[in-house]
């Protein structure tokens, strides 16, 4: 009898360990190297807290324990190989594969055992976040029983006094000259000045009969100044510098050509191979924003936080007819009406592919070699400006037919291209026989200044 009960305080002992021990017993990894490897892996299907491409993994080794009774020897074999697992009819494998609209899991058998064990003990225990810098940079709000606040509202009460001092001061001042007109006005009035009246001209007429020489010398300066606003005005019509109108969906260049490296031509593919550089279409935008669905940078333009980035990308899924509760498009879209920055005239012709393409190395160099201390990386940045600093795209440049005739007098035709080497080898000693051997053969010496070059 006595060993019966020992033998059952053992056997109980034993069950609480094993229910106070059951939610760690797979949590053997290192929740920090598991985050790491999660955001290399994981991050662009899946989140914590929400459905992506695939399902939420947060907790997800308490969901498969409990919706099939399986522990984290399967999610081993899912993760690291699931096609192979569902070919070999595992049950809850295919479910899963069914569910979320047979899109296959990429395999990754590079992971080794403890690297999944690390992601699974990240997707039960992560780590709690950092607490973020304030974007802004803004202090927290001052107390008002605060010294500096009492000093600020002695300082604000200081200057309202100040400034009702000055009204005052003002208002004497305007009574006292009041007064002086008035004594002025009963001095002309007074027999004195009678008869220096009648000796001043009484009109306009008479000043001008008096002093036509310099009346007429005058109005021709006050004509050449008139003449010369008007050409003035005239020259810049269309000229648009500065021009940042405001967009119906936030897009900050800074953010994605900026901070994340996007390259120009991955959205204005059109820019390398046709004569436009088109607004990218919302399925451009459909490919990253599909799985980023909220902004987690660490950039924040002031005036701006998360919850605005994330209402902007919500617009996209409106335009677009995404839903991503269910991950699938509705059908139902919405026309976005961009507003039009850069816009030539119909009767210039310009060619994106023909600079971005054939000029590049040698507008990069121009540019660089005309502007040593604001160096250009990208061939659209010589003419559109530093786009990736730009929050809200603006037209840097003039645009003007004279800013282009200037850049083709001055840009060099790189003659380390094997083609232009061999392509412009007569022309380059025609013009070193006629100005000289240090000539240069420019964009203006192969045609860049003949007007049907640009216009037709």
């Amino acid at each position: 009898m006595i060993s019966w009960r020992k033998h059952y305080k053992r056997s109980l002992l034993a069950i609480v360990l094993l229910l106070t021990t059951s939610a760690s017993i797979y949590a053997q990894g290192d929740a920090k190297n598991g985050e790491k490897l999660f955001k290399q892996n994981c991050a662009a299907c899946h989140a914590l807290d929400k459905q992506l491409v695939g399902p939420a993994l947060g907790g997800v080794v308490d969901k498969v324990k409990k919706e099939a009774n399986l522990d984290t020897d399967w999610l081993h074999k899912w993760i690291k190989d699931n096609k192979s697992l569902r070919a070999s009819g595992d049950k809850y494998a295919n479910e899963i594969f069914e569910k979320f609209n047979k899109v296959e899991m990429t395999p990754f058998p590079n992971l080794s055992d403890k690297d999944i064990d690390d992601i699974l003990e990240y997707t039960t225990n992560p780590p709690a976040a950092e607490p973020a810098p304030d974007a802004a940079g803004a202090a927290a709000a001052p107390d008002p029983n605060s010294i500096g606040a009492i000093e600020a509202a002695q300082r604000e009460s200081m200057n309202s006094k100040i400034i009702l001092i000055s009204l005052l001061a003002i208002g004497g001042l305007l009574v006292w000259l009041l007064l002086k007109l008035r004594q002025l006005v009963k001095l002309q009035q007074s027999d004195e000045l009678a008869g220096l009246q009648q000796t001043r001209a009484r009109s306009f007429g008479e000043i001008y009969a008096k002093y036509h020489y310099i009346g007429k010398g005058l109005l021709v300066v006050l004509g050449i100044f008139a003449a010369y606003g008007i050409w003035n005005w005239l020259m810049w019509i269309g000229v648009y510098k500065g021009y940042k109108p405001e967009q119906p969906i936030y897009f900050s260049h800074r953010i994605h050509a900026g901070e994340n490296k996007i390259d120009c031509q991955l959205c204005h593919s059109s820019a390398k191979y046709g004569k436009v550089s088109e607004i990218p279409s919302m399925n451009v935008c459909m490919n990253c924003h599909r799985n980023i669905s909220e902004y987690n940078g660490k950039y924040m333009e002031p005036g701006k936080d998360k919850a605005f980035y994330d209402g902007e990308i919500q617009k996209i899924y409106a335009a677009t007819g995404w839903d991503p509760a269910s991950q699938q498009y509705t059908g139902k879209t919405q026309a976005v009406q961009w507003t039009r920055i850069h816009n030539m005239p119909d009767f210039v012709y310009f060619n994106h592919a023909q600079h971005v393409v054939a000029g590049e190395t040698a507008i990069i160099n121009s540019f660089n070699q005309k502007n040593p201390d604001a160096k250009i990386d990208v061939v659209c940045k010589a003419c559109h400006g530093q786009i990736d600093t730009m929050n809200v795209v603006q037209m840097a440049n003039d645009f003007t037919m004279g800013w282009c005739i200037e850049c083709h007098r001055t840009t060099e035709v790189d003659m380390t291209n094997g083609y232009n080497k061999e392509y412009f080898k007569n022309l380059h000693e025609k013009l070193k026989k006629q100005y000289g051997s240090g000539t240069k053969v420019t964009v203006a010496s192969i045609g860049g200044l003949e007007c049907g070059k640009c216009h037709y």
